[in-house]
């Protein structure tokens, strides 16, 4: 749009030309080479990533997909010819096959020319303490507890020096012991040293000739290829050229969603997608974006409904702004979205660059092109000036001051007001982002967004595919799902598909039989859980000669399989549903086939007591404190910088999964309630922090209890005296409830109530319970 056939021809011959003086045709034309071959194979490429996005020539070669032209993505922010630099493309590959496009290069180029880059980890702060201590043969729990009172932050690494001086408990440890002090005198003199060879993440190199006849080689014991000996920095001054092959999940989750739309007949071309979208845009502006790249966090959540983007454009700014710094741009960017804000264009000449940002300048590329319109700069000049602002060199900074008010002069600008853009500028240089890349992950989530909005129950399929082993992402996929109404059934060794097939019984040990048993794979053959959890030993017996016998070609003397034959299971006492319920969730990561709280929903609302997601919710409005109910799943025990104790304890309810903390008093009073599987109340103070809801424990009470009071009534219906032991067994504990026996006669035509005598303890759990006792017909709490 705005461009004729004629503006695409005369960059390209930009770019060609600048290419070729820099002599950089040949790095180009290998990265369309194995990119071309991935896409011929069915692998799928990543749209771009970086600054080569900007390139014409790139989007040319198909090496990046979207149209540089369009974006207003600069060639310059990729190369720049007066800032002589290597080209970079960093290429994004499904992380499944990436493998197979660093074999193909290696089969095109040589084995002898190809390799991967070195680079060395070094001993930081907890590392080297651990390592010394190690060595010193200090007790572990002793370096353990040491090692913790050294902030982690993996963004921002704390020096052992540093944390020396301000955590006081190293002081005073290094004070009172002085095997501490010796620990922490040697780690100091060490820390930042050299540990261990590894290989760069991604990195590979192409060489004109052996490798070894350029840089000397280390060969990984764990890896076929040999590795430079020469880190990322110094391999490219060695004369190698670096590729960066990346494996990135998001792709394998599209290439998954669109081959089981495939597997219904659905044809869907990714890459050709409309990028206007009415259905993809209505589910951003929900905020509905669990699964969706780079869009799924809370905050990213909560700034898309202050958006409400409808159009690509939006995207790309959002993935720019949601970073520490920029973020405090969003509100003005949707106050003026919205119109409820006049946008500041600063000068008429550059609202067409700002005009798409509502005003904000949130890109690298915005900054260069004001600079050429306003200041005369070519882009290569502007890409220098880029530079110097966003380093703050005060020298640097002068010079282009001068350089940029002279040139605004001399376009009839006040040198007053060029001053004034010149600091606007350096300030928004100084966390702009590169719009080529933000632009090309824009284009990635895009892609998820609109699966996930036109075919939600094919997206969902591949999400929970790709993370069958992550049992937190599990969980919030499989809540997202229920919020969406798509059902997700149990898994079946019947039915499920290939990833859950069957395999050799006799590569399956008793506790994987377990827990598939737990997860209800095997609920298809019609007997309980229990029962074959009773009669394992039976089961895998069976399967083994069956194995066997199919091993050898021998069936059975009518001709058929061996395998039919129905293995007898003894009948067993029956799990109570809040049992069997735990069990799933040890197997499956949480609870799958329905939830502890599921039968208390009733009671919860009588008793006022929130769900997590309201919780959640009330607490994002301001409310500091609150009652929610859960079912414990786990309890870990910490110290904190003075020594003392506290817990941490995981909680999930029918909304979701969470954790909270008590301290040392609050864990000797309540701990015995937090067992793995109970059920309680929970009173708690929040705080809303930027990394989520932190919640601190003032009490606990069992839930069952609690319930206790609230439900006055239970009825149990019967037909003859069968059940009896086990219900009485179910109700022996005193509360306040009463319990009435209904025993139906004939078709259920007339009946007969008797009352137990005694008030009871009745819950949900223990009508649960008393339901599922065979002979039971129904049960009514009220």
């Amino acid at each position: 749009p705005g461009f004729e056939r004629k503006d695409y021809d005369e960059r390209l011959e930009f770019e060609l030309n600048i290419i070729e003086n820099m002599k950089f045709p040949g790095y180009f034309l290998i990265v369309a080479d194995f990119i071309k071959w991935s896409k011929e194979q069915g692998i799928p490429v990543g749209p771009g990533r970086g600054s080569g996005a900007g390139s014409l020539v790139a989007w040319s070669l198909t090496i990046t997909d979207l149209d540089p032209m369009r974006f207003a993505l600069l060639f310059e922010r990729f190369l720049n010819p007066e800032r002589v630099s290597m080209p970079d493309f960093d290429i994004d590959f499904c992380q499944d096959r990436r493998d197979e496009v660093i074999r193909y290069v290696q089969e095109k180029y040589g084995r002898q020319q190809v390799a991967q880059i070195i680079t060395f980890g070094t001993l930081q702060a907890r590392a080297v303490l651990r390592d010394v201590g190690r060595v010193l043969q200090m007790p572990y729990p002793q370096v353990d507890r040491l090692c913790k009172l050294v902030p982690n932050n993996p963004a921002n690494p704390t020096t052992l020096a540093e944390a020396v001086k301000s955590e006081d408990g190293l002081i005073e440890a290094r004070k009172a012991e002085p095997e501490v002090d010796n620990l922490i005198n040697l780690s100091l003199k060490l820390e930042g040293l050299y540990r261990h060879a590894s290989t760069h993440a991604a990195g590979i190199v192409i060489g004109d000739r052996p490798l070894d006849q350029l840089v000397p080689l280390y060969r990984d014991p764990r890896s076929d290829m040999p590795v430079t000996q020469f880190n990322m920095k110094w391999v490219e001054q060695a004369g190698l050229v670096k590729f960066d092959f990346l494996g990135l999940k998001t792709l394998t989750v599209i290439r998954k969603a669109v081959e089981y739309l495939k597997l219904r007949g659905v044809e869907v071309d990714i890459d050709g997608l409309s990028l206007d979208d009415q259905k993809t845009f209505e589910m951003l502006q929900r905020g509905e974006t669990v699964g969706v790249f780079q869009l799924e966090s809370m905050g990213m959540r909560k700034a898309l409904i202050g958006m409400k983007p409808d159009q690509f454009e939006d995207i790309i700014a959002l993935v720019a702004l949601y970073r520490p710094g920029p973020m405090e741009n969003i509100p003005v960017y949707n106050a003026r979205k919205h119109g409820e804000e006049e946008p500041d264009f600063y000068d008429d000449k550059i609202e067409v660059v700002l005009k798409e940002t509502q005003g904000v300048i949130i890109y690298q590329e915005q900054v260069m092109q004001i600079a050429q319109i306003l200041s005369g700069y070519s882009l290569g000049e502007a890409d220098m000036l880029r530079r110097a602002m966003g380093k703050k060199i005060r020298a640097e900074m002068e010079v282009q001051r001068k350089r940029f008010v002279e040139g605004a002069v001399e376009r009839d600008m006040k040198a007053q007001k060029a001053n004034h853009i010149f600091d606007v500028l350096a300030k928004f240089a100084d966390y702009g982002f590169n719009k080529s890349h933000a632009a090309a992950y824009a284009l990635v989530s895009y892609q998820t967004a609109w699966l996930k909005a036109n075919y939600p129950v094919e997206f969902a399929a591949a999400l929970m595919t790709l993370d069958m082993g992550n049992t937190d992402k599990l969980s919030d996929f499989y809540r997202e799902a229920r919020r969406e109404e798509i059902e997700v059934v149990l898994p079946s060794v019947n039915t499920s598909d290939v990833e859950f097939s069957r395999v050799d019984p006799k590569q399956m040990n008793r506790k994987m039989l377990e827990n598939l048993i737990h997860a209800g794979a095997f609920d298809c053959f019609g007997h309980t859980r229990e029962q074959m959890v009773g009669g394992l030993d039976r089961l895998i017996g069976h399967a083994n000669r069956v194995a066997d016998n199919s091993a050898i070609g021998m069936t059975d003397m009518f001709g058929g399989d061996t395998g039919e034959t129905q293995v007898q299971l003894a009948p067993v006492q029956a799990w109570e549903p809040a049992e069997k319920l735990q069990k799933e969730f040890g197997s499956v990561g949480f609870y799958l086939s329905a939830h502890p709280l599921d039968e208390y929903q009733d009671t919860l609302e009588k008793m006022r007591v929130r769900s997590w997601a309201d919780f959640q919710r009330d607490v994002k409005a301001g409310s500091q404190v609150g009652n929610l109910a859960g079912t414990v799943t786990s309890l870990q025990f910490r110290k904190t910088r003075k020594g003392n104790s506290m817990g941490i304890v995981q909680v999930a309810d029918p909304t979701g999964q969470y954790e909270a903390v008590l301290f040392s008093e609050a864990l000797d009073q309540f701990r015995d309630l937090l067992v793995a599987g109970t059920s309680v109340v929970i009173n708690a103070a929040a705080e809303d922090k930027p990394e989520g809801i932190s919640l601190r424990i003032n009490s606990v009470r069992s839930l069952e209890i609690e319930a206790s009071k609230v439900e006055r009534q239970l009825y149990v219906f019967l037909r003859d005296e069968k059940p009896l032991a086990s219900i009485s067994e179910r109700v022996s504990k005193r509360g306040e409830g009463r319990v009435n026996l209904i025993v139906l006669q004939g078709q259920g035509e007339s009946e007969v109530e008797i009352e137990v005598p005694g008030k009871r303890l009745i819950s949900p759990q223990i009508a649960g319970a008393i339901k599922a006792i065979p002979g039971v017909v129904d049960v009514e709490l009220v």
